[in-house]
């Protein structure tokens, strides 16, 4: 290795591969970071460690840094349905925490305007977000997890009566905040394909979208509608999820379907979708989730179901991105 990529692998390794156009001239090295994305302390940090250990390299006198800051496109991962009451929240807000428990930084949008239920699901109800330079700050929930959320910015139990253009501006608002070192979105979707939705595709462009659907006909009819728009707007299916699937009896232990067993599975093979997993009816997770603690986070076989899906997830969206 020669020492100018020697030089150029030490930068890439301080900045987490912010730095780039690294090159020494004269006993001066100069570089290009982009900060995207951090905070004036976090910023700082980065530029100091840069300058202090690159300073320290044989044949470097003086190092010169140019700060950029852009836009970043954060990846957003969809969770939607076709109706209400199938889990969908619940599911978006595991999703996210097996993956923060992976060491992913990953973030929730409640992208359910008028019915939001994240902050509750992650134990964080009572805190309001705040504001900076007109952007929304996420709430930081356990195991790191951004959050914002209509249900962080109304008193409880009041109606949210907006009509469409209303709910896309706060939609917007939500997206478009200061995520930070996020590296991933979670949209937790309203149900049904109304306009808001159709704000989330429009403006903000999933990369894909994950499907949850109990196993019985009705809820599959209309999960079928919601693949059927989101593949109207060129936004993938990553896959779908069958939840409510199978109860096991607390007294017997004798499994019971009462909403069925394996339509999800069978409807994802004649779309040609990805299966991505099914998750039982089960009082300990309906009881997690009301008490604020999502079930993805705990150390019983309530989480593996969720922790194998949200691998799933994020094999297919690394595997998206190096395409």
């Amino acid at each position: 290795m020669t020492q100018s990529e020697m030089i150029a692998a030490t930068a890439a390794r301080l900045s987490q591969g912010r730095a780039a156009a690294v090159r020494l001239k004269d006993s001066t090295l100069s570089l290009v970071c982009d900060v995207s994305g951090l905070d004036e302390s976090a910023r700082a940090e980065m530029v100091g460690r840069l300058k202090a250990e690159l300073g320290a390299l044989e044949g470097v006198d003086e190092v010169r840094i140019a700060e950029t800051s852009e836009r970043r496109e954060l990846p957003i991962v969809a969770v939607a349905s076709g109706k209400g009451g199938v889990g969908k929240s619940t599911l978006a807000a595991n999703i996210a925490v097996a993956l923060a428990l992976a060491g992913r930084k990953v973030g929730i949008v409640d992208a359910d305007i008028y019915g939001p239920s994240q902050p509750t699901l992650l134990g964080c109800d009572e805190t309001r977000p705040e504001a900076r330079d007109k952007k929304l700050v996420p709430v930081e929930c356990r195991h790191g997890i951004g959050l914002l959320s209509m249900g962080q910015l109304v008193k409880p139990g009041q109606a949210i009566a907006w009509r469409g253009p209303m709910a896309g501006n706060a939609l917007t608002q939500l997206v478009d905040a200061h995520w930070g070192a996020t590296e991933m979105l979670i949209a937790d979707m309203p149900p049904g394909t109304g306009d808001v939705q159709l704000s989330m595709i429009q403006r903000h462009k999933p990369v894909g979208a994950v499907i949850v659907s109990t196993p019985q006909d009705l809820a599959l009819i209309d999960a079928r509608r919601a693949i059927a728009l989101f593949e109207q707007a060129d936004v993938p299916i990553i896959g779908l999820v069958e939840n409510m699937a199978g109860y096991a009896c607390p007294h017997c232990g004798e499994i019971s379907d009462p909403f069925g067993s394996g339509g999800v599975e069978r409807a994802a093979q004649e779309i040609g979708v990805a299966f991505l997993g099914r998750i039982p009816l089960s009082l300990g997770v309906r009881e997690a989730s009301d008490g604020g603690e999502p079930p993805a986070g705990s150390e019983n076989d309530l989480a593996a179901p969720f922790t194998d899906i949200a691998k799933r997830v994020a094999r297919w969206v690394d595997e998206r991105r190096t395409a």
